[in-house]
Parts: structure tokens; sequence; C-alpha cells
């Protein structure tokens, strides 16, 4: 693996706050990306009493060559419980804003939408002032899938094209591509266009700013709210090489040349992932202002 640079250099997780969330989750044999995908904003973010709940396990059904988490042919059994866990866990931690994620589960019937569903009703019961943000997989393109989500009225649905077309089958599994994840993105929009839409791409992985602009319009075609771009980290041998460690400069570049475009809100920068603090902050804010309006 490469030398990182200082920029991506970040503290290691510790501290009173993170260990109690460790013992919170694993308490409810709980799973996060923030671990899974070995995120590097992990200490921040738990610091803060900020984390991302990943559904139905820890073991994906896909294997894209960016990704850390475990893959198999078959996830785990799902937990009927988990719903009612994560809600518990929001309590514990005292949180405003929640992020749910989950593994693809094409083992599945329905891929899991209908789990992800009740979870996301399960937190809305529980603790209606919470704002939900859900980072959903393609879910195959499936419309019912797709629909049960948007019955299920998260806050905002994310879902990540994660690269440029001309590299979205080198590094996602040959199951997703490019042009499906557009058009979940672009259906979620039709069939409601009162829900915020946000979706990712990670740099470093060979593409040009072309490609990059080129794809931030695609975005903005189909409907897109908010962008998040990070630098993409190689987390372990057997993952795709970092091609190049994007600067901070650059990013600030992008973020700035994307805005003119549209977007409602960018963050980028080396460190940013899909779930970042700071577009939940912008987030939290619009969504309680436009609460505030309509009370």
């Amino acid at each position: 693996m490469q030398r990182k640079p200082s920029w991506l250099k970040v503290r290691l997780a510790s501290g009173e706050t993170y260990t109690h969330l460790k013992e919170v989750l694993r308490e409810r044999n709980l799973v996060t990306v923030c671990e899974e995908a070995r995120c590097p904003n992990i200490g921040e973010c738990w610091g803060s009493g900020t984390a991302t709940f990943m559904l139905m396990g820890d073991t994906c059904t896909r294997g894209c060559r960016f990704c850390a988490v475990k893959t198999a042919r078959q996830g785990q059994p799902l937990d009927p419980d988990e719903p009612t866990k994560i809600a518990e866990s929001v309590a514990a931690m005292n949180l405003d804003y929640v992020v749910l994620t989950s593994v693809d589960r094409d083992d599945l019937p329905d891929q899991g939408a209908a789990h992800f569903a009740s979870t996301i009703r399960e937190l809305k019961r529980a603790h209606p002032r919470v704002i939900t943000e859900v980072l959903i997989p393609d879910f195959r393109g499936s419309e019912a899938a797709l629909e049960t989500m948007i019955q299920a009225q998260p806050d905002v649905i994310a879902h990540n094209l994660e690269t440029v077309p001309r590299l979205s089958r080198q590094v996602r599994d040959q199951r997703a591509t490019y042009q499906q994840s557009l058009d979940v993105l672009q259906w979620i929009k039709q069939r409601d266009p009162s829900r915020y839409t946000k979706t990712a791409l990670m740099l470093g992985l060979g593409e040009t700013e072309a490609e990059v602009l080129a794809s931030m319009d695609d975005m903005r075609a189909v409907g897109v709210d908010i962008l998040t771009m990070g630098q993409y980290l190689q987390p372990t041998q057997k993952h795709l090489p970092v091609h190049e460690f994007v600067p901070p400069e650059q990013f600030d570049r992008l973020r700035q040349l994307g805005e003119a475009k549209g977007f409602l809100f960018i963050a980028a920068g080396p460190l940013v992932r899909s779930s970042y603090r700071a577009g939940e902050f912008f987030i939290k804010n619009t969504i309680e202002e436009n609460r505030r309006r309509s009370a």
C-alpha cells in the first residue's frame, strides 16, 4: 500500500464516549458501517455521539473491490428484533439524526427491503423527532423494493454511485452498474419529489476531473440534492490499489464547481464519507426549518 499523505492522518479512536457507544452496540449485537468499512472518521463521529447502523448482519452478498465488508453467497439470518434494538440504541446514544444502511441481500426474495422499512418505521414510532437518513442498496432496480422504502418515509434516501461510469465495472460488483444506480436515484425523486436524495463518489481511483463533472451533471439531471466526495483508501492488499491521493485543494475546486451546478449541499474532502457529519448538520437544519414552517 502507498504511504498516506499528511492530510489523511487521523487520531486513533478512543475516549469515554467512544467506549460507551461501543458497549451499547455490542450489548445489542448491532453492526455499524463505521467499523465494518473501517471509516477513518470513527473516532470523531463516535466521540460526538454519531453512528451509522448497518442492518441485516455484517455479511454482504456482493463483492465490490473497494469495500472491506465480508462477502458470501448467503447473508446471515435476519434478526426480527433488530428494529427495536436500533430504536433502543438511539435512545441510549441520545441521537437526533440517525443513518441506516445495510449490506446487499440478493439472497432474500425482497432483498431485505421490508426489514429495512420496518426499522425506519420503528425508529419514527419511538423517536418522532429524530431525522432518519437511509443509505440503500440498489435492490437490483426493483421498483417494489424502492416503493417499500418510500412508504416508510425516511427524511433522506441516499444511494451511492461510488465512481464514474468508465470505472464502475472495475470498482463495483458486476451486479451493480452506474446506470442502474442512476435509475434508482431518478425513480425515487420522480416517485416522491419532496424526498431529499443523496449520493457519493470516491476519488483517487483514476477518474479525471472531466469525468467527475460529467457524473455531477448526471446526478443533477435526475434531481440529486446532496453529494459527498472523499478519498478512496485501500482497506487491504486484496482490494483495489489507490491510483492517487487527491489533495484537499482539488476537493475544494470540485466542490465549488459542483455547487455551481445547483446541488443543495456538497461535502468534499479527503476524509469525507457518504455519512458525514457536515452533511448531516446541513440536512438537519434544513429539515427542522421546514418542520417549523409547516407547524
